[in-house]
């Protein structure tokens, strides 16, 4: 089969073919060993809105160095925290700007042109040597270094690609950053991997991100935040509802899409969302096969190669698959990564002697082994009244009601009920903001009466960390 474009990366409009790619990307490796850097080396990376920041990360790939992408967002903390764990060799950047950030490292610029020397490129091997670590968002304390092999990354995307049938002739289109899996993974080595053209937008603007798809793009990538806002333009633009209506598959991911948002976009374009469900550790473990037919709030079976199980408690899997029924997720497969980077004791907290990973999501699974998410043990498990209630559910319903623009959920200690639901909430500008009677009686309307929450309190924001999930422990202070 034939590649349906001559291009093998696009970034903000500016096209390279392959053979471009190739002589960039030996530029860099040219200036990774002149910078004294060996295959198996950390390398730290400012991923930066540039091209040279996707040479930098193929390139690491292919010459063996061991990505540490760095999030320019970064607080001094958090950067200082992450620079001190990984112990970087280098650090990568576009630009010699960022280089005061980190004065003990030696920064080396990366081009997106250029070449020095034509030796083949390195050959990468699918095997168990780390090619990233990716820090976690740490919600419950420090970021942890999740280390990420060739064959976890591969294994997983092969998967990936027979779910949604991904080949050469593909164009995967995303607007999301290359710090994480969904962009990076997903988005930049998936296209690698299949040969399918990759087109980056930088920043997102959903018109311009629209007209990708119209120009060609099949497959796009993007977070809830971002179909809203693209659903908001459709639906003020049906030329833009037509433009996203030509792509082969929307995906979805990196947090749940709520059932209003769902709806809304396949009454605007004609066209279901895909959700798929992963974490950093194990990359994607579930996703909504291409050819089915998708649900609203439902992410899907176990992707190929990847075993996916509910336990309970005592972490044994005896969780009915009725739908209903709340357990832990964990997970098995080559996706698994290699563990916490020098924390061999919270590495052995979550994956056990057979190779289990205790993911501490929790979620319900059907006869048909599709799994629908409901929260986080840790935070979104709440017990009240004798019943095990799953913040993420009552979340999502009530972002379902019109005046709900967003919201988290947590228990409080109740002497009664053992936990009382207290949802907080973000109203929408511009119309009335609902009673906790009218919130909960909405809850109880589309979920159990015993999930309403007892207590709504209206917020102008939720808190976030820098990877923009709600702290909820900060939420619990105030419950």
């Amino acid at each position: 089969m034939t590649r349906r474009s001559e291009h093998a990366v696009i970034v903000d409009g500016l096209a390279m073919d392959s053979a471009r790619l190739r002589r960039s990307i030996r530029g860099y490796i040219a200036a990774l060993e002149s910078a004294g850097v060996a295959p198996g080396d950390r390398v730290a990376l400012w991923t930066q809105r540039d091209p040279s920041t996707v040479i930098a990360l193929l390139g690491n790939a292919l010459y063996g160095a061991v990505s540490v992408p760095l999030n320019v967002g970064l607080g001094a903390r958090e950067l200082s925290h992450i620079v001190g764990d990984a112990a970087p060799k280098i650090v990568v950047s576009s630009d010699d700007s960022l280089a005061i950030r980190t004065p003990d490292l030696r920064t080396i610029v990366a081009e997106s042109e250029g070449s020095r020397g034509e030796h083949p490129l390195p050959d990468r091997r699918v095997d168990d040597a780390p090619l990233l670590v990716l820090y976690t968002s740490g919600t419950t304390g420090a970021p942890k270094g999740a280390v990420l092999t060739a064959r976890n990354v591969a294994s997983n995307l092969d998967g990936l690609a027979k779910a949604w049938a991904l080949t050469e002739r593909d164009r995967i289109a995303h607007a999301l950053p290359l710090f994480h899996v969904h962009g990076l993974c997903l988005g930049l080595f998936g296209a690698m991997r299949t040969g399918a053209e990759f087109s980056w937008q930088t920043r997102f603007e959903p018109a311009l991100l629209a007209a990708t798809i119209d120009a060609g793009a099949t497959v796009l990538y993007a977070v809830p935040t971002m179909y809203h806002r693209l659903v908001e333009l459709a639906e003020r633009d049906s030329s833009v509802a037509a433009q996203l209506a030509r792509a082969r598959l929307l995906v979805s991911g990196s947090a749940p899409l709520s059932t209003r948002e769902f709806h809304r976009i396949e009454r605007a374009c004609a066209k279901r969302v895909v959700e798929r469900y992963g974490l950093t550790e194990t990359l994607i473990n579930c996703a909504v096969r291409g050819d089915a037919t998708p649900r609203a709030g439902w992410v899907g079976p176990a992707v190929d190669g990847v075993e996916v199980e509910l336990v309970d408690d005592d972490r044994a899997p005896t969780v009915p698959r009725d739908g209903e029924t709340i357990g832990e997720v964990r997970v098995r497969g080559d996706n698994v990564f290699a563990g916490y980077l020098g924390m061999p004791d919270a590495t052995a907290k979550v994956i056990d002697a057979d190779r289990w990973f205790y993911t501490g999501d929790l979620a319900v699974m059907d006869e048909s082994g599709w799994v629908r998410i409901v929260g986080r043990r840790a935070t979104d498990l709440i017990k009240t009244g004798g019943f095990k209630v799953g913040a993420g559910e009552v979340e999502a319903a009530l972002r379902e009601h019109p005046a709900v623009v967003d919201c988290a959920v947590v228990g409080a200690t109740d002497d009664d009920l053992g936990e009382r639901i207290v949802a907080f909430v973000v109203a929408r500008e511009g119309v009335e903001r609902p009673s906790q009677e009218a919130l909960a009686s909405h809850v109880a309307s589309l979920l159990s009466a015993h999930k309403r929450p007892r207590v709504v309190r209206f917020v102008d924001e939720l808190p976030r960390n820098a990877m923009g999930k709600v702290v909820k422990s900060a939420l619990l202070a105030r419950s």
